[in-house]
């Protein structure tokens, strides 16, 4: 493998396999995420993702599953409800037992929410604890400047969607490229979410039932690397552009750099680059993987 794809993809996939459209159980997505742990891919993996809600039921489906060492424990990833103060308490008292001695190790330290307005952010950034960090979910339609300082002031992250098991649930790229280019200029942190199992943009279908639609994807591939071109001066109409692109051998990987299109983007670049574009949700972890092999790029 070549070292740059360990830079690039480095704890990179949360793991969503509760929510469409693969939408398991969660007994089968703990199992899941246990073997994923194991493996030897377990270097891209990040937090399971759960709704605070279900927090006790993961204590009982989980209890078997969870190592024991502190060194190894699980990171998770908790969304919110509507009742902040009551998915709060939970995530509270979730950690409390697995800070006890021979409790399953296992850590919640962040919190994924929704937020329209300035208001809205400093009012959920006000509830929260500091040691959550938060990923707000806004929507980009709309200038994202106001709520993007809001974020940057309250010392949380920006969430983006990038797709869901529907055609109007993909952004159009301009506006994904503004919000990228937002989120470089602004300085903020972010994580996307949805319509990310493959590495480059291409027709993929919705969902794993069959005779479902198909309809063009988001690459994940092609969204770090804007950002990268972002950080180093790349305008978002060209940033649009690379979003857009379909083909894998538009992309050069060598040992240490990335390019496109005669834009070159090297180790530190991309380590730089990864603390913004922190991670991305999925709800398969075994696709982009298995997708990234048939590349020739693992």
């Amino acid at each position: 493998m070549k070292p740059i794809m360990q830079t690039l993809l480095a704890n990179s996939i949360d793991y969503a396999g509760l929510f469409p459209p693969a939408k398991l159980d969660l007994p089968a997505a703990v199992a899941n995420y246990a073997q994923y742990v194991r493996s030897d891919d377990a270097w891209m993996l990040g937090r399971f993702i759960l709704p605070a809600s279900r927090l006790e039921e993961f204590d009982e489906v989980a209890a078997d599953l969870l190592p024991q060492s502190r060194a190894d424990g699980w990171k998770l990833a908790a969304l919110a409800g509507s009742d902040l103060a009551g998915d709060l308490k939970r995530i509270g008292e979730f950690n409390c037992r697995h800070a006890a001695d021979q409790a399953g190790a296992a850590a919640i330290d962040t919190l994924e929410c929704k937020a329209e307005t300035p208001q809205q952010i400093r009012a959920l950034a006000d509830e929260t604890p500091d040691w959550l960090q938060t990923y707000l979910e806004i929507p980009i339609h709309e200038d994202c400047v106001p709520l993007l300082a809001a974020i940057a002031t309250s010392g949380a992250r920006a969430k983006v969607r990038t797709g869901g098991i529907s055609r109007e649930l993909f952004p159009d790229p301009d506006e994904l490229a503004g919000f990228l280019a937002d989120c470089v200029n602004a300085g903020v942190p972010f994580k996307a979410t949805a319509g990310l199992h493959h590495p480059i943009r291409g027709s993929y279908r919705l969902t794993y039932e069959d005779g479902s639609d198909s309809a063009p994807m988001y690459g994940f591939i092609n969204l770090f690397l804007a950002t990268a071109l972002l950080r180093e001066g790349l305008e978002p109409a060209a940033a649009a552009v690379l979003l857009l692109e379909t083909s894998a051998g538009a992309f050069t990987v060598d040992d240490d750099s990335i390019s496109w299109q005669g834009r070159t983007v090297g180790r530190q670049q991309l380590t730089e680059t990864r603390r913004q574009f922190v991670s991305f949700g999925s709800c398969s972890f075994r696709e982009p993987i298995d997708d990234l092999r048939a590349l020739g790029l693992l």
